[in-house]
Parts: C-alpha cells; sequence; structure tokens
C-alpha cells in the first residue's frame, strides 16, 4: 500500500523542484479541508480547499485527496499533473513562491479549464462510453 504522508517530488525546471504532500484535515470548529502543502527551498505554502455551499471534499467515504464543484468537476490533488497545474496558476498570478495560505478554490476553475483543454476529445464517430 502506498504512504501517502510522504513527500513528492514535482520538478518544475532545472532549478525549480517543489516538495508536496496532501493532507485531510480537521480545524476551525471541524471544518473539513483538503490541504495540499507545497514547500520550495524550505518554505512551505498550503493551497486550502474548505467544504462548503457547492465545494466538496473527501469526506471519508469518498476518493481521498478529490475537491469538486459539481458533476464532472473534480481534481485530485493526488495526481502530480493537477499539482503542477495548481503550481502553474499559482506561480502566473504571482502567488507562489509565497508564505501565506492560499485559498484552492480560487485557483480551481482555471487548473480545471487547463486540464480539459489538454484532454483530447472522442473522435465523433467513437461509440458511446460505459
Amino acid at each position: 500500500m502506498r504512504n501517502d504522508r510522504r513527500l513528492r517530488r514535482l520538478v518544475v525546471d532545472e532549478r525549480t523542484t517543489y516538495l508536496w504532500s496532501v493532507r485531510h484535515q480537521h480545524g476551525e470548529g471541524d471544518m473539513c479541508r483538503e490541504v495540499l502543502n507545497l514547500t520550495l527551498d524550505g518554505v512551505r505554502t498550503p493551497i486550502v480547499f474548505r467544504k462548503g455551499a457547492g465545494r466538496a471534499i473527501s469526506d471519508g467515504h469518498s476518493y481521498v485527496g478529490c475537491v469538486a464543484t459539481g458533476p464532472g468537476k473534480l481534481l485530485n490533488l493526488r495526481e502530480p499533473g493537477v499539482v503542477r497545474g495548481l503550481v502553474d496558476e499559482a506561480t502566473a498570478r504571482g502567488l507562489l513562491p509565497g508564505t501565506v495560505e492560499l485559498d484552492g478554490w480560487e485557483l480551481f476553475d482555471a487548473v480545471l479549464s487547463r486540464a480539459a483543454a489538454a484532454t483530447p476529445a472522442a473522435p465523433p464517430d467513437s461509440p458511446p462510453g460505459p
């Protein structure tokens, strides 16, 4: 079984390598949240997804590390490509590197759009899926 608590490496370029991990946490009055911790040169930046109206996070009954805003609008924070998308979007907005907690929902739609644009569409003559 994989150890989900270990730090993983994300190499962005020749000089930039993030360490990252994902945790499900309770706090602030037992409010559930998924936290992606990014560490660059010893500086940790948490990207936090809090459960709320129209915003779902894994709660121990669904896929751990997943955050969603509706059917078909889901990001799995344990996937390196998703983490890279969050790093790229936060960097483009001037938020990384940084030392403050980031609201992951502010990055969610942009990362989801990038992922959808990078996913090839099914050929028009293909049969319907399952």
